[in-house]
């Protein structure tokens, strides 16, 4: 048992040494925490209607506002840069990183305190469509949140951020699905009794297990937590270095408010249709394209700080190629099956058959930014690891005004159906992606941009080919051999729409040599083994 116990324990608090192994372990736990996240959405269609579920979702922007600020803005890029700057000095980073999070913490209860008094004001700046009551209802979830759940986040993610920064992803990634599974169960269990109250208990109970759960690794890591405000100078300095992504995440924010408030012009159940489309258009965003950037950020640094410049262009290069590489047919299949995706993911008793077509429309033209939207976060990653957080921001900021003026010219003036929004936002993210590639081939003084287009354009021959076998498949065995009215029979539809897809793709690929098969291959051959601390494991064979 003690043995048992011990083998247990390495394995939770395992220190990852590689890029590639790195995001595995945190692309698998996001899948399972996607998937837990995904549920708790069928399952609240099962209770409430997306005029209510409306209600709901619009109660979390304020307290995601300020979660994204303080952990996206200040922890989660330029955070491992500032802590391995320490080096071997122990002591020294445990105090400063100590001050840092006081500081955070500070933070956290000032804003916390201040929209609690004004949230009455705020929620109706956020929700312009909604009636009193709605905006009422909207204001007193908003405030539980922000009490009860809010800080069990930040602290959670200060812990997090930690692992992180000691190459421990296992722990950190699972969290989310414990607090899934919270929302899960109270919905379940309470909902008949508590209605919309049992989801917010579930949010509250589920964000206490997600801090609680990660607290073992703070006993694990080199670093002592001490209640100081010392070292004032450096976490200014740390202050100084991330004020360009605390406004970029800032725009951001703002950004989602303003395409979120547009669509309560349109109605309240718009507001759940948009949602959930940008929610599920997420899902491969944040197993791949995410998670590659979240893990990639230590290694990256390291590179550029030992002036490895030539191999960090290469990786960066050939990265670009293998994320479209998978993300490509991402795209292609949530386009094509994005009808029966809807209804596997929401189809809940309460979901109707007008939101599910709206909400497959709209996912469908989110969609098209999937391979764009991967690289993003992977491309904002390497300007954090050169310590450049000021030309992300200044992209990100003219990329808000530009989807702002779009998405305002679809609703307002032209009165389009809510798909207008992900259509604009699609069309923002690719160009703002095509900038930050080429900004950062200026920067590094050459990106291999010749190799990367001639891959491109293999993997986009490739699913035009794939496209063509795909459509008729779906349509023939939707309805002629599947009867979709059953769930199995959805699942299958989709497994075997998905497999001729894949098939027709990877044969593609091959005929036309693309390198990304490559990386298949490699990955194929070290399922079990990632172990090799080896950058080139992310590079195809020549």
């Amino acid at each position: 048992m003690k043995r048992l116990l011990t083998r247990t324990k390495d394995f939770v608090f395992a220190q990852q040494t590689g890029i590639l192994s790195s995001a595995l372990v945190i692309s698998s736990m996001l899948l399972l925490a996607r998937i837990f996240g995904l549920m708790r959405f069928r399952v609240m269609n099962n209770y409430f209607s997306k005029e209510e579920l409306a209600l709901y979702l619009a109660a979390f922007r304020i307290p995601d506002f300020v979660f994204e600020l303080l952990i996206s803005g200040a922890l989660s890029t330029t955070f491992i840069p500032f802590f391995q700057s320490f080096g071997s000095d122990k002591k020294k980073q445990s105090r400063v990183i100590s001050s840092l999070i006081s500081v955070i913490c500070f933070m956290l209860v000032f804003l916390v305190l201040i929209l609690y008094i004004t949230m009455p004001q705020v929620v109706k700046l956020t929700v312009i469509g909604f009636n009193d009551a709605e905006l009422l209802e909207v204001t007193r979830l908003s405030r539980i949140l922000l009490v009860a759940q809010l800080p069990f986040l930040v602290l959670g993610n200060i812990l997090t951020g930690l692992s992180q920064a000691y190459k421990r992803f296992l722990l950190p990634a699972f969290a989310p699905v414990i607090y899934n599974i919270g929302i899960v169960g109270s919905t379940i269990i309470l909902a008949p009794q508590f209605h919309l109250d049992a989801v917010i208990i579930g949010v509250v109970v589920g964000s206490a297990l997600f801090f609680a759960s990660q607290l073992p690794a703070l006993f694990t890591l080199d670093f002592q937590l001490y209640p100081t405000f010392t070292f004032a100078k450096e976490v200014y300095s740390f202050f100084k270095t991330i004020t360009p992504r605390i406004l970029t995440v800032l725009a951001a924010q703002i950004e989602a408010t303003i395409d979120q408030t547009l669509s309560t012009l349109i109605s309240t159940g718009a507001y759940t249709i948009f949602y959930f489309a940008q929610h599920l258009q997420l899902l491969p965003v944040s197993i791949i394209g995410m998670a590659f950037g979240q893990a990639s950020l230590p290694y990256l640094a390291e590179m550029y700080q030992s002036d490895r410049i030539s191999e960090l262009k290469k990786v960066i290069t050939d990265s670009l190629s293998n994320m479209f590489f998978v993300m490509m047919p991402v795209m292609l299949f949530f386009v094509v099956s994005r009808t029966p995706l809807v209804r596997l993911i929401y189809g809940g008793q309460r979901f109707d058959w007008t939101g599910t077509v709206l909400t497959a429309e709209t996912m469908s033209f989110f969609a098209l930014s999937i391979p764009f939207h991967s690289c993003y976060y992977f491309l904002t990653r390497c300007f954090y690891a050169a310590q450049n957080s000021r030309t992300p921001f200044i992209v990100s900021i003219c990329s808000i005004a530009f989807n702002a003026i779009l998405s305002y010219i679809a609703v307002g003036y032209m009165e389009l159906p809510v798909w207008s929004l992900g259509l604009t936002f699609s069309f923002t993210i690719i160009l703002q992606t095509l900038t930050l590639i080429f900004l950062l081939h200026i920067q590094l003084g050459g990106l291999l941009l010749m190799s990367f287009l001639k891959e491109f354009a293999k993997i986009s021959v490739a699913v035009l080919m794939a496209l063509v076998v795909m459509y008729p498949s779906q349509r023939i065995l939707d309805g002629l051999i599947f009867d979709t009215t059953r769930t199995i029979n959805l699942v299958l539809l989709m497994l075997s729409t998905g497999t001729i897809m894949t098939t027709v793709y990877l044969l593609a690929c091959w005929l036309l040599d693309a390198s990304g098969l490559f990386l298949i291959t490699r990955l194929l051959s070290k399922v079990g083994i990632l172990k090799k601390d080896d950058i080139h494991e992310l590079l195809p064979v020549q």
